[in-house]
């Protein structure tokens, strides 16, 4: 199990998480979601280790990583925008995570590399792609390697519909596994479709934490979008 335990984190003047509470459970998908600036993209940034909370825990599996990086390897991440160095092939890029990974044990999991058909745009340089290649490759990177913990920052911005029905079929596939999946959105229809808990954050702290089944009961809705409108009202 993931938990981030009181964390805090300032910067300057501005507080932007306040005590925050999460428990991300395996084979669940929980989607966190909130306001522009309500603090997701900082919790997400301490449980990835690219911030450094002010106080708190990071646990995986009831230990403690801040300011560690070994557990990364268990982690995979999708950016909401992939920055790859433009004057790298696609294929390098490729290449290059494999090298970083050499530590790597188990088979690669080349299933969104082979249906998004990537090898076949290998030789192209990184600058010359659209966005929404650019997100093909963020995905697949961010399963590649069989992590059990998988973080997905707007997986399905910029794909086209095709691409995100098949990247939502592995989100599922993935989760009937047993892996933890974090997803944050603002597409609540897509939240509706993948999630089975709810983490709604507002000026960084954590309004409430529920099971869909849970929110809508309790509203008397069947749409996530609705649900919450009531709910916050």
């Amino acid at each position: 199990m993931l938990q981030v335990v009181e964390l805090y984190k300032k910067f300057g003047k501005l507080q932007v998480l306040k005590g925050i509470d999460a428990s991300f459970s395996p084979g669940k998908v929980t989607a966190v979601i909130g306001h522009n600036g309500s603090g997701k993209t900082t919790m997400i940034k301490c449980i990835l280790g690219m911030v450094i909370p002010d106080k708190g825990e990071v646990l995986l599996r009831d230990e403690s990583v801040v300011g560690k990086w070994k557990y990364r390897s268990e982690l995979g991440y999708m950016p909401q925008i992939g920055r790859y160095p433009d004057n790298m092939t696609m294929g390098q890029i490729f290449d290059m995570m494999q090298d970083l990974r050499k530590g790597h044990k188990t088979e690669l999991d080349k299933e969104l590399v082979e249906k998004y058909c990537l090898t076949e745009m290998f030789y192209k340089k990184m600058r010359t792609l659209s966005g929404g290649t650019r997100q093909k490759v963020s995905a697949a990177l961010a399963f590649m390697f069989n992590p059990p913990v998988l973080i997905l920052d707007e997986p399905t911005a910029g794909l086209d519909p095709l691409a995100s029905e098949i990247l939502k079929e592995k989100i599922m596939v993935e989760r009937a596994k047993g892996k933890t999946i974090i997803i944050t959105s603002h597409i609540m229809p897509e939240v509706d479709e993948l999630a089975d808990d709810i983490i709604f954050m507002h000026e960084g702290s954590i309004k409430f934490h529920k099971s869909m089944l849970e929110l809508k009961a309790e509203t008397g809705e069947t749409k996530i979008g609705k649900a919450l409108g009531k709910l916050l009202s």
